[in-house]
């Protein structure tokens, strides 16, 4: 176990610092695109933190097969969307409310109503027809329905550059391959995020192994690990990130990187599920899809109602993720 704990404190660390240079260059990279708050927090930086929880439902249901891994996958599959729509939302509204008490921000949160509202309302959509497919008698409509979600997410990313407006004028921290250059040359811009990328997927990898490997030395069943702990460990990213944009008040970006990374999840990995799986699913996970789509519905109408968003809105998430621990531990 001590080797364990050590293998966890490292990756956490190498994660932490991996986002700061992630960060860094997906601005500028949206600066020197052209790109626009929703397409850099809800697209590039979504899709590009979301790698490390989407291979391990791929490697579960491609490489390992049976009955077993399409359980493990079909887990980690639903349990991204749920750990990002509470516990992701949970850190957000807790990182809100610390920078605030140090004085480094405003309480308020400074968000674009019409992007966050925009990715959410496509995540609610989209997830209500990932779940009703389990319902569908034949495979065959099943696969009618991975085809739908593949193109509803082409649609969402069409949307997103279509009515994103530039952050080009923005004032950036220098990009840290090129400190000195007010304009670091694109190039640099591009090795910076790959190189920062690789090393989060790397140290997901790591850090979900040292929680897999804590897992079966402390007795943890199979379901609570592939449901809520390996999605806990593999989300790390998405809450770096955001309580680092949080920090800055960059609370579209914040708040984009995980709503944006909650549509990926609900079409991307789902449309995989329902291709090489019979996504067949059990109640355990049938309540853990209900809870994320409580938790973003809970935060898409007072976003909606108000155009503003309070971090205590964010915190409820926390009593969702605690809910339904309650209820795999307890009841199951």
């Amino acid at each position: 176990m001590p080797l364990i704990v050590l293998l966890l404190l490292g990756s956490m660390v190498v994660i932490v610092g991996a986002c700061e240079l992630f960060v860094n260059s997906v601005e500028w990279l949206g600066k020197r695109l052209g790109l626009g708050e929703g397409v850099v927090g809800s697209i590039l930086a979504a899709v590009g933190t979301a790698l490390p929880e989407t291979i391990l439902p791929l490697v579960a249901i491609l490489l390992v097969g049976g009955e077993e891994g399409n359980k493990v996958g079909i887990g980690a599959i639903l349990g991204a969307p749920f750990m990002l729509s509470t516990a992701a939302f949970f850190a957000t509204g807790t990182a809100v409310l610390i920078f605030t008490a140090r004085g480094r921000r405003k309480n308020n949160m400074n968000v674009n109503a019409t992007i966050l509202g925009r990715d959410m309302r496509f995540f609610l959509i989209v997830y209500a027809i990932a779940i009703a497919a389990a319902f569908l008698p034949a495979h065959s409509l099943k696969l009618g329905m991975a085809i739908l979600l593949l193109g509803l997410y082409a649609y969402y990313v069409y949307r997103t550059f279509r009515d994103d407006a530039s952050l080009g004028g923005e004032d950036l921290a220098p990009l840290y391959f090129a400190r000195r250059s007010p304009l670091p040359p694109l190039i640099l811009v591009v090795a910076q995020l790959l190189i920062a990328l690789a090393v989060i997927i790397l140290g997901a990898r790591v850090f979900v192994t040292g929680i897999e490997a804590a897992a079966q030395a402390l007795g943890v069943p199979a379901l609570i690990l592939s449901l809520i702990i390996a999605p806990l460990a593999t989300e790390l990213p998405e809450k770096v990130n955001s309580v680092l944009w949080v920090r800055r008040s960059k609370d579209t970006l914040a708040l984009g990187n995980i709503s944006g990374a909650m549509v990926f999840q609900g079409c991307i990995p789902v449309a995989v599920g329902l291709v090489f799986t019979p996504w067949e699913l059990t109640p355990p996970a049938l309540a853990s899809a209900a809870i994320a789509i409580l938790s973003t519905g809970l935060v898409y109408t007072t976003l909606r109602r108000r155009q503003v968003l309070s971090p205590y809105v964010l915190l409820m998430g926390g009593l969702f993720y605690l809910a339904f621990i309650g209820y795999v531990v307890f009841l199951n």
